[in-house]
């Protein structure tokens, strides 16, 4: 028999639902390799105002024995993570500029270049890794690129002594000038990913699937009947799985949906399709992009947790004062402790993205072992505004390139983050020479 396509669609009423990868896309020669050829992801997680760096960084390098409080919840998957120590974003701090770290630390993280401090619309930056990967091993995927967040920005006016809100609500940027606006609603996340070209029928599906309570599964049943009739039995279960899981995220979203109209006819504004709970609001963003490196709509990811300098209280923690109030610690205990409460809790939402993917099937191994994904701060101590010795993880095994997976590796201090970016880059076939203030590739990590 002829391979499935692997961009094969499952098509209805304003829905197009891409496939997971299964065992009848694949030839038999490619089937019968021991190392068949792996789609590689790459995810970018950003979180904001630093870590209290006590609690994060391990106790020695190696292997990691024991985990720090704050990474404690990333024991059950701690064989593929690695902590990486000393590495900096250099352009980030202020070289003259003044006041400005965490609009600086946002913009710099994925493009190691000093931005120029403006708040108008001459802004200027540098190509994001992400954006440089996209153009490359985008083109063999529906999207080139997935950006989501939980915190929406503005994209002009002042967000941080001078500097221009595009720097303080984006990592990722197409070109100097180009920022790539986030999606923070999950439910037009959704619709982004399953809808169809054809904005009419898209349209018309939305309204009837609203008004009669129907599942985007729905509407794509006969041809999901006719792609089951040729598929072998692990493949019947394997779709039968995804789809439970694109049905599971409707009816989540249904149910922020419902809070939010509750919360209207309360008097309280909440965005649509928006979790009134943080911690579902990220797991739900998270569940999508791993919906979507399963699927290859997307191989590139950034996922920003909040914008730097994010003041949001996190009260489903007892804690009432705002993040970036509590990160200005000045070596107060309380704020200190408050502040590894915090770091630890987007922990937890990492450690449960990092489990889903480890969960789900893909070529030679599991979602996670083709996926690098990133996770870290563009400041390391809040208090302080630096930009060395950041605190970054680096999980997923990368298609069989990462080897040191479950170690705390130590870098020379100021070793520059772009060096880990080109590392990566060259690891998905893009050949890049330089990226922002980057001196080489790393070494011990693959």
């Amino acid at each position: 028999m002829n391979p499935i396509p692997r961009r094969t669609f499952l098509r209805g009423l304003g829905a197009a639902v891409a496939l997971p990868m299964l065992e009848g896309m694949l030839p038999l020669s490619a089937l019968a390799q021991s190392a068949p050829v792996r789609p590689v992801r790459m995810a970018f997680m950003f979180v904001p105002n630093g870590v209290n760096m006590a609690s994060w960084t391990p106790a020695a390098a190696g292997p990691l024995a024991a985990l720090p409080q704050i990474l404690a919840p990333l024991e059950g998957v701690k064989g593929a993570v690695s902590v990486l120590t000393g590495l900096a974003q250099n352009n980030a701090a202020a070289l003259g500029d003044g006041p400005g770290d965490h609009a600086r630390s946002t913009a710099t993280w994925l493009t190691g270049v000093h931005v120029k401090k403006t708040a108008g619309s001459d802004i200027r930056n540098g190509v994001s890794a992400d954006q440089i990967a996209a153009r490359e091993i985008g083109r063999e995927t529906r999207f080139a690129s997935l950006e989501i967040g939980c915190e929406r920005g503005a994209q002009a006016g002042d967000c941080d002594s001078g500097y221009s809100c595009a720097y303080s609500s984006n990592i990722a940027w197409a070109s100097e000038s180009t920022p790539v606006a986030k999606e923070v609603n999950p439910r037009l996340v959704f619709e982004r990913l399953f809808g169809s070209e054809d904005f009419r029928e898209e349209a018309e599906s939305r309204m009837r699937r609203r008004a009669d309570r129907l599942s985007v599964l729905d509407f794509i049943l006969d041809d999901a009947e006719r792609l089951k009739a040729k598929l072998g039995a692990r493949d019947r279960q394997k779709l039968d799985e995804y789809f439970v899981a694109v049905r599971e995220i409707e009816v989540r979203l249904e149910k922020a949906e419902s809070e939010a109209a509750l919360h209207a006819a309360a008097g309280v504004t909440a965005p649509k399709g928006v979790p009134s709970d943080y911690g579902e609001h990220i797991r739900l963003l998270g569940d999508m992009m791993i919906l979507a490196f399963q699927a290859d709509m997307t191989r590139v990811c950034t996922f920003m947790l909040a914008n730097d300098g994010s003041n949001r209280s996190y009260r489903m923690l007892g804690i009432s004062d705002g993040h970036h109030d509590i990160s200005h610690h000045g070596g107060n205990e309380d704020k200190l402790e408050k502040k590894r409460r915090i770091d630890t809790f987007h922990v937890q939402q990492l450690a449960y993205v990092l489990e889903k993917m480890r969960a789900t099937d893909d070529v030679g191994g599991s979602l996670l072992d083709n996926t690098m994904l990133v996770y870290g701060a563009g400041i390391s101590d809040g208090n302080r505004h630096n930009h060395d010795d950041l605190p970054i993880l680096l999980a997923g095994g990368g298609g069989g390139a990462i080897k040191t997976g479950g170690q705390h590796v130590v870098y020379p201090q100021n070793t520059p983050m772009t060096n880990l970016f080109l590392s990566m880059l060259d690891r998905v076939g893009v050949r890049v020479e330089k990226l922002g203030d980057s001196t080489g590739k790393l070494n011990g990590l693959f």
